[in-house]
């Protein structure tokens, strides 16, 4: 019996260690939550990077935690996607990391470095052919509406007759009208409204060759993507997509050289697509802006782009409804 009890207290002891042991590593652990939790390297950073020549362009980064310590993220380049960060190191108010190219020339990996401080970031992108340049960045804004949209008059942003109002993105210009149509026959400059909009519902009709590939950047910073992918999964680098982003429900692109349409709805960062009649994106949340977006400046207003950079496109019935 005493060889029992002897027993019995060790036990008490070992289990009063073993609760001051679990309550030391719940203290470390919610100690190291609330310190790496709160590390302001974490959201959306809108990024501005100097080109040289008085150029610029627009980049994007998504910082967030992963498990205890480890932060991970995505990154928008001057062009193409978001790509996902497998870990951003957070040295202080220091930040690195490295990616694999993507669309850049050049085998060498694209390093961010940049530094944090009064909730800005700066530092330098060195990109896979060895060409750095620098970079400013700034907290991406919310965007959040208070209440729903009053939306005004439709208007007709293009007349099917001329190019009023619009304006191409290089000298070129390889855009006519024909017919009511709006065509550019061959690949060259994107074409752009000289007006800015906010938040907008916008009807647009459109048809494209074989093998084409185009855009709509609404505000001039999110692509919704025109191509011809027929009969292939969705994705959200295909038919019907936020560029890299939003993936639709479906693929309802038709065959080449028939007239669709898309129907859409933005109101602040909440986006709602309808294709061809189908609803293929819900009321859905645009993380930040796509590659070769004009800027990083999501709060403002922006033009509706075009894209004719890519191969042959037309459009006709392009109707704007703006929020008051």
């Amino acid at each position: 019996m005493k060889k029992n009890r002897s027993l019995s207290v060790c036990n008490k002891h070992k289990f009063n260690l073993v609760l001051v042991v679990l309550f030391i590593s719940l203290l470390f652990s919610a100690n190291l939550n609330a310190q790496v939790g709160t590390q302001p390297i974490i959201g959306h950073w809108d990024i501005t990077v100097d080109m040289g020549n008085n150029q610029t362009a627009s980049s994007w980064l998504e910082v967030k935690l992963s498990g205890n310590k480890t932060f991970v993220g995505h990154y928008v380049s001057v062009e193409g996607s978001a790509r996902p960060v497998s870990m951003v190191n957070v040295e202080g108010q220091k930040i690195t990391f490295s990616i694999p190219p993507q669309w850049e020339f050049g085998a060498k990996n694209l390093v961010f470095e940049g530094m944090l401080e009064n909730d800005k970031l700066a530092g330098t992108i060195t990109f896979p052919n060895g060409k750095q340049n620098k970079f400013t960045g700034e907290r991406a804004p919310l965007m959040i509406r208070e209440k729903p949209p009053v939306w005004g008059e439709p208007v007709k942003i293009f007349n099917g007759q001329n190019l009023d109002g619009w304006v191409t993105q290089k000298p070129a210009n390889q855009w006519i009208v024909e017919n009511g149509v709006l065509k550019s026959p061959k690949s060259g400059s994107n074409l752009l409204t000289t007006q800015k909009f906010q938040d907008f519902k916008l009807h647009i009709e459109f048809r494209y060759p074989e093998g084409s590939n185009s855009g709509i950047f609404l505000r001039g910073r999110y692509e919704l993507q025109i191509i011809d992918s027929r009969g292939q999964e969705p994705s959200s680098v295909l038919f019907g997509g936020i560029y890299g982003f939003l993936t639709p429900t479906e693929d309802v692109a038709k065959a080449p050289d028939e007239w669709q349409t898309y129907d859409i709805t933005l109101v602040g960062r909440r986006l709602t697509v309808e294709a061809n009649g189908k609803t293929i994106i819900c009321d859905q949340t645009i993380p930040g802006i796509t590659g070769e977006a004009l800027d990083s400046r999501e709060a403002e207003p922006g033009p509706i782009l075009l894209q004719g950079n890519h191969g042959a496109i037309e459009f006709r019935n392009i109707v704007l409804t703006p929020a008051k």
